[in-house]
């Protein structure tokens, strides 16, 4: 089992700046795959932006050009950073880490901060 506990969000103002924290508990297990998704009211979650081990990034389209997301491999952790933000990008964020278990793949979530932007 895979904690992850996620720091930041809030209310931030239209053009601002977001800032999300998350840290995996320690685990004796791979974690190739750390990131971020949302969801918008009324919406299903999606993707906001993923580093593999390799250092690829996906990204979905609305947040690039706006986004920078990356962590650290040896303590589990993943940061985003979201610039000039708008009212769309309004949600509960999640923290995401893909477990690699022998040979098995595991999904874990945090719990999830909201953000709201106001305009």
């Amino acid at each position: 089992q895979v904690q992850l506990v996620e720091s930041g969000g809030g209310l931030v103002q239209a053009g601002g700046s977001l800032r999300l924290f998350c840290s995996a508990s320690k685990t004796p297990w791979s974690i190739p795959t750390m990131g971020w998704y949302r969801q918008a009211p009324g919406k299903k979650r999606e993707l906001v932006a993923v580093v593999h081990n390799d250092n690829n990034i996906d990204a979905a389209d609305s947040v690039q050009g706006r986004v920078t997301i990356s962590r650290d491999k040896d303590k589990n952790t993943v940061y985003l950073l979201m610039n000039r933000l708008k009212p769309e990008d309004t949600g509960v964020y999640f923290c995401y880490a893909r477990v690699v278990v022998i040979t098995s793949e595991y999904d874990y979530w945090g719990q999830g901060t909201q953000v709201a932007v106001s305009s």
